[in-house]
């Protein structure tokens, strides 16, 4: 699938934080059909039973799939949402220290409501887990009330990729 372009990462996400040594710090990439790609690997920290990552993680990146799908979406990444309900499918064990390709694409969007589909697959298509997900469209200043202002979303580092060869 075409990329058209990469999204930021932040400082300290569990997902995409690039200064969290325990994160994921997964890339997420625009796609030309809307949708938002990742290729990323959970590490050995991330695990449940040995050589499996666990659950809460698994459904952790859906989720960030999920909500990065609006910005996909939009193009803009400065419309922000919480999460009002997450249901998970786990469909094979996801292992660790191996490449994963993750998807998000919205579903359905009203002005103050979004609903995304997101997956986790291996690298031959075959789908590893995925999610239904409802947000609440919120302003940044109202998720982070009461909280001390910094830039969080702060890093952009090109990688080169444009092409993501993985059927949906």
């Amino acid at each position: 699938m075409k990329v058209i372009s990469k999204q930021r990462n932040s400082r300290m996400c569990i997902m995409c934080g690039l200064d969290n040594p325990y994160g994921v710090r997964a890339p997420f990439y625009n796609i030309v059909d809307g949708s938002v790609m990742s290729i990323f690997k959970y590490r050995e920290q991330h695990q449940s039973y040995p050589g499996r990552v666990h659950g809460g993680l698994i459904t952790a990146m859906l989720d960030e799939l999920g909500f990065r799908a609006l910005w996909a979406d939009e193009l803009n990444e400065s419309s922000f949402g919480v999460t009002t309900s997450l249901e998970t499918k786990y469909r094979k064990p996801v292992p660790y220290d191996t490449e994963l390709i993750g998807y998000g694409k919205i579903i359905k969007k009203t002005s103050n409501f979004f609903t995304s589909e997101a997956k986790i697959l291996d690298k031959t298509g075959a789908v590893l887990a995925n999610s239904l997900i409802k947000y609440i469209k919120l302003s940044s200043d109202k998720i982070s009330e009461g909280v001390v202002e910094h830039e969080e979303m702060c890093y952009f580092i090109p990688d080169g990729v444009t092409e993501i060869n993985i059927d949906i």
